[in-house]
């Protein structure tokens, strides 16, 4: 099988290819990624001698077709996907996610290649903290920023592509994720890099926002059975019942480095801060027999900062930026 994986040397994009490699023999895989400050060489650094690695944009069409024309599958990871960034510039986010995925399907329509869309469950707006309900594939969009407007749009655009054309498409949207390669400007990678060099953790507000946690690997595996084994046209919703809030999340860190629960600080909030995420992943689990191996998000923290402490090298190049940027927002 010859996979065409955008965006594959960020954060997820990055996991799912040494995945691939490791677990199917006979796969091909190339990457198309355009190397922003999100994509780095480095994530692909375990495997790169097995894949090839294309620097460009999906919004190069004459590339992307003859990129797809290659291929069987294309799996779109590709994407801005920082809610502060958006809010700071949304252009790239627009280009990116609807412009890059429109480029997408057009090539795969052209040559019939399957396509899988990888998005967010940020598409669905937020819940209340104290409201039962969990997001569906039926849950009407409510996005609330320029990324997740953005990734609703282009979840539109394939579902668009699959009535009028026919294109073999599924589409995912996954609840939070963490784990290795993740750019330490996002949340958990940033207070696991602050403990480690001695800072104490940042925590937005008054840290009560709730996510729904997923170790990349457990997203990964199910990306794989959506592909081999998903209806097309359909949309599966990918979570782990990993629903903790930001709180939760800093206290959790503080334990496993040996820290006291309270040896952090409140920063400004972000802007329309979402309340709650949650994914109810019961058509994933019952039709394609998925489930997630990191069942304790305790346990997966504790890996990712073994991790983290392991790849100092990785992640230290960005460290002074990423909290210089932080700083001059109060954050």
């Amino acid at each position: 099988m010859k996979v065409l994986v955008t965006g594959g040397a960020g954060f997820i994009g990055a996991n799912f290819v040494q995945q691939t490699v490791r677990e199917r023999a006979g796969a091909h895989v190339t990457v198309l990624d355009a190397l922003t400050y999100a994509g780095d060489r480095g994530s692909l650094a375990p495997v790169a001698e097995r894949v090839e690695l294309v620097e460009g944009s999906i919004t190069d069409a004459a590339l992307v077709d003859r990129l797809v024309s290659e291929s069987d599958v294309v799996v779109h990871f590709a994407a801005e996907s920082h809610n502060d960034n958006s809010l700071d510039d949304p252009s790239p986010f627009v280009q990116t996610n609807l412009v890059g995925t429109f480029t997408l399907l057009e090539a795969v329509r052209k040559h019939g290649t399957r396509f899988h869309h990888i998005s967010t469950d940020e598409v669905y707006g937020d819940l209340e903290l104290d409201d039962p309900a969990k997001f569906t594939p039926e849950t009407p969009y409510n996005p609330s920023s320029p990324y997740s407007s953005t990734k609703a749009g282009s979840d539109l655009l394939v579902r668009a592509w699959v009535r009028s054309f026919g294109v073999p498409a599924t589409i995912s949207n996954c609840s939070n994720n963490y784990g290795p390669y993740q750019h330490i400007e996002k949340f958990i990678p940033r207070q696991i890099t602050n403990l480690i060099d001695g800072v104490r953790p940042r925590l937005y507000g008054a840290g009560l926002n709730v996510r729904d946690w997923i170790h990349v690997e457990d997203h990964n595996a199910a990306v794989w059975a959506i592909i081999d084994k998903g209806q097309i046209g359909e949309t599966y919703l990918i979570g782990a019942d990993g629903e903790k809030n930001n709180l939760d999340v800093v206290r959790t860190l503080l334990e496993l480095f040996g820290r006291d629960a309270d040896d952090f600080d409140h920063v400004a909030d972000r802007p329309g801060h979402d309340m709650r995420y949650a994914i109810d992943a019961t058509r994933l689990r019952d039709e394609l027999g998925w489930s997630p191996r990191y069942t304790r998000f305790h346990d997966g923290l504790a890996a990712t900062i073994d991790w983290y402490r392991a790849n100092e090298a990785w992640w230290r190049p960005a460290k002074a930026a990423v909290e210089a940027k932080y700083a001059r927002t109060g954050q």
